[in-house]
């Protein structure tokens, strides 16, 4: 609270409440507002605000409720500034106004009221308490309507009943001063049956009361399943579905109107309530077919009459269910390529990858996610995702970098592919299609994240014969000749597809209505709406979805083979702890951001008493892997390019970063170095050093980097009328620029952040042109890189034209 806070507190410490009086005081100003007080903090040098970072500030008033005050008052905080500058730069512009903002309150509410669930019966109690310069009084309101008889601090009502459920909030009047408190919601429950089983938390503080029950339903009836919990807060509610989240359901009430088949489901409720959390028991909900047949003439029998037919069993209506779809497996294959070596730099495929990782998998998908591959590494790759498909699998290839289409045909340009570059350089969607289609696989999804320009440099006609079969969907971030976006911003950010996507990913649907959500999403997208649009085929004959459950087929021994060869690119080495001959000691700990992208981080959990400073770091890595010395064993993992699992990994640790683990040939061996100052001796610090072996850590364990380890790849796209050599078979151990150099090379990379700076919207392709009132949401698109200027980024699209007659024929077939 600003009362108590001196002149050295940093400014992104004060009250929400202050922050918002101050920002309002200085947008509506106009000669001693934001823009004057930008002026003042720029003229002085100490927090480095630029012209530049005025004109990012201006651009918020494009944006719905966005405020220029609070995106310079982030700018300074992030710069260091405290209470004491900001109250001199305040005094400097002389608006007596926002600097009453930071003066103390006489008036603050030290206590707010909570937000709580009761049964029915018990006693309410909410309780806001204020301090002020002079006595203080309170009015307690429900919704609008203040609560009779209740002037002091404590609201009480007993006993409480359903009809106090609701909204309460406390007025405290100080002299001529008040202030409100916060919202209080009241949630009361009526528990008419026994309580069933009952579940505690450790803090004992929430109860689960009511259970859901099973039920079953005709087809057209309604579903509603309920659930209830006490405590304080509020319990918060999220239904699930055969283990998936429904969407919209987080209500205690689970209603679902007009059910059908899809609805015959097994349901259970997760309740939060604060950091506690359960789960509801699991309840079946049957949906069976209203049935009636005609016996004769005009006499009909009912259901009833039915069951009576058919021998008292209702073992002709669950025969008579649909077999639910299923797959025997799911499998995922995820790459972005950012680091292009001779194409403009992307940003959007790691954010994109990284989100769509995450959401397969509560998708229970196989995932494997890599970044920045070489030609052959991403055909390797792909013939590693081959493996894991069998019958009725479903498998999703996702693709996010540089590409093209000719010819109907879609190409996926690898990081090290040459300017310009060919089809022998790339790898062909089509191609691989063909080899999914040979393993029989129940659903076969394709959403390319890529440019779909024709490529002028490529006249080949690569002839693919494609079979014809059902449950093939392609999503195209874009239509034919067309380019796709990635936001801009000095953060990281999706690109414009994957930003709508995630949205919908998760939704109970057919991939194929997932998929037109998503498209009207991005058609009401006004920074891209006439640029980009997503494009769907599809020849799903089923409804299959990337929610259907997954029943394992006949083959136990080929399923699990499966496993083990997907569980190789996901085993991290064991955490170890480290004891040096002085007796210190050191935690080594490990954890993936991606596939091919591992952390190590280090932490000194004992040190000699005598041994006055006491330092570790990791050292020594595998020329393969290129790894920076600046970039390693940094204070935060946003210092390495760790930008996702800082919020997971274990804090006071030094992290380093090592991409590309594709590229690592040998066991991974490296020293970790402890460096010490005993107080004996301060002068002479000693060092000790330990060699660790990790083997290979995930994706290395596969040996991406091996040349045509298996041809079948590229077999299929060295098709009759393509190329028949390729100049970039051979792996490549070239050294890509590291993610975060793409844009704007010379910026301080500390200054990346999740929160999106915004800045205006390029277009690449002769050059950068500016798209003018598209601020509120910019972009960067790429064509390929043919034609593009080198020093700016973007996300990926290409080309299409014609093909022979029966790949026209064949694509036709995918049309919706």
């Amino acid at each position: 609270m600003v009362d108590y806070m001196d002149r050295s507190t940093k400014i992104n410490l004060l009250k929400e409440g202050v922050v918002k009086k101050l920002c309002e005081v200085l947008d509506k100003s106009t000669d001693r507002g934001w823009r004057k007080l930008g002026e003042i903090v720029g003229k002085e040098k100490r927090l480095k605000v630029s012209s530049d970072d005025i004109e990012i500030c201006s651009l918020k008033v494009l944006e719905l409720e966005g405020s220029p005050s609070r995106m310079l008052l982030r700018l300074m905080g992030e710069r260091g500034c405290t209470l004491g500058h900001l109250m001199d730069y305040l005094q400097t512009l002389a608006n007596p106004d926002a600097v009453q903002c930071l003066k103390p309150s006489p008036l603050q509410i030290v206590i707010q009221p909570q937000s709580l669930a009761l049964i029915s019966g018990h006693n309410l109690r909410l309780s806001c308490h204020a301090v002020g310069k002079s006595p203080v009084q309170y009015q307690w309101f429900k919704g609008k309507e203040e609560v009779p008889n209740c002037m002091s601090p404590d609201l009480l009502i007993s006993p409480v009943h359903v009809r106090d459920a609701g909204f309460y909030i406390c007025r405290v009047n100080c002299g001529e001063m008040f202030e409100f408190s916060h919202w209080a919601q009241v949630d009361v429950l009526t528990v008419h049956t026994p309580y069933g089983q009952s579940f505690h938390s450790l803090e004992s503080r929430m109860k689960l009361v009511m259970q859901p029950q099973p039920q079953q339903l005709n087809i057209g009836d309604n579903l509603q399943l309920e659930c209830g919990a006490v405590g304080r807060p509020i319990p918060q509610y999220r239904w699930h579905k055969n283990g998936l989240p429904v969407p919209n359901a987080t209500k205690r009430k689970l209603i679902i109107l007009n059910v059908d088949q899809e609805h015959h489901a097994r349901y259970r409720c997760e309740i939060v309530c604060g950091s506690e959390k359960m789960w509801t028991n699991e309840v079946d909900v049957v949906v069976v077919p209203r049935i009636s047949v005609q016996v004769s003439g005009a006499m009909e029998c009912s259901e009833d009459d039915f069951y009576a037919i058919a021998g008292g069993s209702n073992d002709f209506f669950l025969n008579s269910v649909p077999e639910q779809l299923h797959a025997t497996d799911k499998v995922a294959l995820l790459i972005g390529n950012l680091s292009y070596k001779n194409h403009p730099q992307l940003k959007a495929p790691m954010v994109d990858v990284y989100d769509l990782t995450n959401l397969l998998r509560q998708l229970d998908f196989k995932v494997v996610s890599l970044l920045d591959l070489t030609e052959s590494e991403m055909r390797n790759a792909v013939d590693e995702f081959l493996l894991l498909l069998h019958k009725g699998v479903y498998g999703l290839l996702y693709y996010a970098g540089h590409g093209y289409e000719n010819y109907g045909n879609s190409f996926m340009v690898p990081v090290d592919a040459p300017n310009p570059y060919r089809s022998a350089n790339c790898l062909c969607v089509q191609s691989i299609l063909k080899l999914m289609q040979e393993k029989e696989t129940g659903l076969n999804v394709f959403l390319l994240d890529m440019c779909r320009k024709r490529n002028i440099h490529d006249d080949s006609t690569t002839n693919i014969v494609l079979r014809v079969t059902a449950n093939i969907v392609f999503g195209y971030a874009t239509c034919q000749d067309a380019e796709a976006f990635e936001l801009s911003s000095s953060g990281f950010t999706n690109g414009v597809f994957v930003k709508f996507l995630k949205k919908r990913l998760l939704d109970d649907e057919k991939i194929t209505v997932v998929l037109d959500k998503v498209a009207e999403d991005m058609g009401q997208f006004d920074a891209t709406k006439g640029k980009q649009a997503l494009e769907i085929r599809s020849s799903l004959s089923e409804r299959r979805a990337l929610t259907d459950s997954i029943m394992p087929s006949d083959s136990p021994d080929l399923a699990h083979a499966h496993s083990r060869q997907w569980a190789k690119a996901h085993e991290l080495p064991e955490s170890m702890s480290l004891l040096f001959d002085c007796g210190a000691q050191i935690k080594l700990g490990f954890a993936a951001e991606f596939s091919n992208v591992l952390v190590i981080y280090t932490h000194i959990t004992k040190k000699p008493e005598d041994m006055s400073v006491c330092q570790a770091h990791v050292t020594d890595f595998s020329q393969d892997l290129d790894v920076d010395p600046k970039e390693m064993n940094r204070e935060t993992p946003e210092e390495t390019g760790t930008y996702f699992l800082s919020g997971s990994l274990p804090q006071h640790c030094l992290y380093t970063r090592l991409s590309s683990l594709q590229k690592l040939r040998e066991e991974l061996v490296f020293s970790v170095c402890l460096q010490g100052t005993f107080s004996a001796m301060e002068d002479d610090p000693v060092h000790w050093n330990k060699a660790i072996n990790i083997g290979k850590p995930l994706i290395a364990r596969l040996d991406l980097h091996r040349a045509m380890r298996r041809n079948s790849c590229l077999q299929t796209c060295l098709m009759p009328h393509s190329p028949s050599q390729s100049p970039c078979h051979s792996p490549r151990p070239d050294h890509f620029l590291h993610h975060h150099h793409g844009l704007h090379q010379a910026q301080d990379p500390n200054r990346l952040s999740p929160q999106p700076f915004y800045m205006d919207v390029y277009e690449h392709h002769q050059g950068a042109v500016n798209l003018g009132q598209c601020h509120s949401e910019p972009l960067h698109h790429s064509s390929g890189g043919l034609s593009s200027s080198p020093g700016r980024f973007s996300i990926p699209i290409e080309a299409s034209d014609d093909i022979n007659e029966l790949q026209t024929a064949f694509i036709n077939s995918l049309q919706l």
